[in-house]
C-alpha cells in the first residue's frame, strides 16, 4: 500500500493536520488571534410529496419532525468535537438550524456562532447533517427513499481568511 503523505507534505504543501513525521495532529491555535466567527451549512432531505405533506401538516407517526430535529441539530453542533478527530472543542455562543418544506423536501439551515481562535465550519456542517439524518429517521417509515442531498458551506466569516460566501 503506498502512503500518500510523508513527513507532513503531500504534492509539495505542507498539510496543517499532520505533524514533521506524517501523524495526525491537532492544529495549534494558540498563537492566532480571537475574533467573532459565523458558519451557516445547508442540506437538503428529498421526499414524495406525501412524506412532505405529513410532515408539513403535523401528522407524522412519530410527533413533531421539524422540531425534533431542530433540537438535534443544535445537540449535534455542541458534539462536534467528540466525532470528528481533529476537531477543536469551542464554546459556541449561538445555533440556530432552520428546516423548511421545500420543493421536493425539507431544507435545512445551520448557522453557528462562535467569538475563538478557529472557525465553526464542521459545527455549522454537523448541526444541518444530524438535523437532516434526524427527519430521515422520523419518516423512514413511511418513505425509504428519502435522500439527504446537498450538505454544503454556504457561508463563513471571520478570522484570517476572511468571509467565504457560495449557494
Amino acid at each position: 500500500m503506498t502512503r500518500v503523505v510523508t513527513r507532513g507534505v503531500t504534492r509539495g504543501v505542507a498539510l496543517t493536520h499532520f505533524d514533521a513525521a506524517g501523524h495526525a495532529a491537532m492544529v495549534d491555535v494558540s498563537g492566532k488571534a480571537v475574533s467573532a466567527r459565523t458558519a451557516t451549512a445547508r442540506a437538503h432531505v428529498a421526499m414524495r410529496p406525501e412524506t412532505l405533506a405529513a410532515i408539513s401538516g403535523g401528522t407524522a407517526k412519530k410527533g413533531d419532525v421539524l422540531g425534533v430535529a431542530r433540537l438535534a441539530g443544535i445537540m449535534a453542533a455542541k458534539r462536534t468535537a467528540d466525532l470528528i478527530p481533529l476537531c477543536h472543542p469551542l464554546p459556541i455562543d449561538a445555533v440556530s438550524v432552520e428546516l423548511a418544506a421545500a420543493e421536493g423536501g425539507i431544507e435545512i439551515a445551520a448557522t453557528v456562532r462562535t467569538t475563538g481562535r478557529t472557525g465553526v465550519e464542521m459545527e455549522a456542517l454537523m448541526a444541518a447533517s444530524v438535523a437532516a439524518l434526524t427527519v430521515y429517521d422520523m419518516c423512514k417509515s413511511m418513505d425509504r427513499s428519502m435522500r439527504v442531498e446537498n450538505l454544503r458551506v454556504v457561508h463563513k466569516d471571520g478570522g484570517k481568511s476572511g468571509a467565504f460566501k457560495q449557494e
